[in-house]
């Protein structure tokens, strides 16, 4: 038994926080309202000038498990997300196997139970070992609770194949979510074709690779009757593009950002910094500042992480030969909180909306919320507190990220899940 006293509650809902004490029993939510009477045996938590908020949920993560645990595994990507103030994560199917059948995804699903202390979800590949040829094993995933259908990592390269598999698939209730690149334009996928790329001597992958495949495969679902979500949007034409398809209201589209496409650009690559190179790549200033419009505006249904843990051998090659991606489970929501909450420039209701309950809605799941009757799914934050993400700090097994040892306003100090305490600072 828990009681939360005198913390903010906020909510998807609302812009206001309201201050209020909070009663945990049993793993429910028993009692909101102002200064409840402490049950025998309960225990008590100052909760004062904290905020308390549904748990995250991040619809775009690498646990590289199975085939590639040197980088990541289920049981560190789970703590990670703990870390981070997430409740539950959708992992992508890029491993080795890939998540390509009914065998894989169970023998994932199955070590997720026992390794992760929070619920791991999986998407499944659109087709075998993700090579864009022959369709995957669809039905026996969708019987195993699959709902999403990716070759993230890679684009499904034949648009007949990815029509096909939308009209099989959309019978059953399944969507379709798109890594979206052209990978004859997009080059090395190195960096944004642009100034950056010109001055550091390397060929650059433009814009219009993905924006290309953004528009045929929102014209696929279309074709198709089905649902299509657009992965780790980058660009600014990219979202005027979905937001365009979704003024027309004939195909049903939801999209993505990432925290580090709303923060960063190709000018922070520096030095050659790999912590900065991931695909897609980082862009300019005018499109972090229209994708922030397109968050805002709800183009973009979530902010997903697209968390892709690598070695730090792997991160120290030459700028071109290093792998893409940047750890993102840890760092998200406070570095929301740090460079978007506290400078005003929009609120804690569009955190939890685009952050909490538009992922989990995006997978069938309801919203957790802070109601009385509902399972307790939350998290205290401390908006006075700092975190610095030292290595000693971070959960996942890897770091790469720009963030690295540095300090950031905003600290998770609890995160509760049913009748457990997750952690506690």
């Amino acid at each position: 038994m828990l009681l939360l006293q005198n913390a903010r509650i906020a909510s998807e809902n609302s812009p206001v926080l309201v201050e209020s004490d909070v009663l945990i029993v049993e793993g429910k939510i028993q009692a909101i309202g102002s200064s409840l009477a402490i049950p025998e045996g309960a225990r008590l938590v100052d909760a004062r000038g904290r905020v308390l908020m549904p748990g995250m949920f991040d619809a775009h993560v690498h646990f590289r498990a199975p085939g590639f645990e040197n980088k990541e595994t289920i049981t560190t990507g789970s703590e990670a997300a703990i870390n981070g103030g997430v409740t539950g994560v959708v992992m992508m199917p890029n491993t080795r196997p890939a998540l390509d059948s009914a065998t894989a995804v169970a023998t994932v699903l199955e070590n997720a139970r026992d390794r992760a202390r929070i619920p791991v979800y999986t998407s499944g590949c659109v087709t075998k070992n993700r090579e864009g040829k022959e369709l995957a094993e669809i039905e026996g995933m969708r019987e195993l609770g699959v709902k999403m259908l990716t070759d993230d990592g890679d684009t499904t390269a034949d648009p007949a194949v990815l029509l096909r598999a939308m009209q099989y698939a959309t019978e059953f209730g399944m969507f379709f979510a798109s890594h979206c690149e052209v990978p004859e334009l997009a080059g090395p996928r190195a960096l944004n074709e642009g100034v950056m790329s010109y001055r550091l001597g390397i060929k650059g992958s433009p814009a219009c690779a993905e924006e290309i495949i953004i528009d045929r495969d929102i014209r696929l679902a279309r074709a198709a009757g089905a649902h299509v979500h657009i992965q780790h949007v980058s660009s600014k034409l990219g979202m005027e593009t979905i937001r365009w398809w979704k003024s027309r209201g004939d195909v049903k589209v939801t999209a993505e950002v990432a925290p580090h496409h709303l923060l960063f650009t190709d000018e922070h690559i520096g030095d050659y910094d790999t912590n900065y190179k991931m695909n897609p790549p980082l862009r300019t200033q005018a499109d972090c500042d229209a994708l922030l419009e397109g968050l805002k505006e709800g183009v973009f249904d979530l902010i997903a992480t697209d968390h892709a843990p690598h070695t730090p051998f792997e991160k120290a090659q030459d700028f071109i030969s290093a792998p893409n991606g940047i750890t993102g489970l840890d760092t998200a929501l406070v570095s929301l909180y740090h460079h978007f909450v506290e400078p005003g420039k929009f609120g804690w209701d569009l955190v939890l909306k685009r952050y909490s309950a538009e992922p989990r809605r995006l997978m069938g799941l309801p919203a957790a919320a802070l109601e009385v009757g509902q399972p307790a799914d939350c998290l205290l934050f401390d908006t006075e507190a700092e975190t610095t993400f030292t290595r000693d700090f971070m959960k996942s097994k890897s770091q790469n990220t720009p963030f690295i040892n540095q300090t950031l306003k905003g600290r998770v100090d609890m995160v509760i899940l049913g009748a457990e305490i997750l952690l506690e600072r």
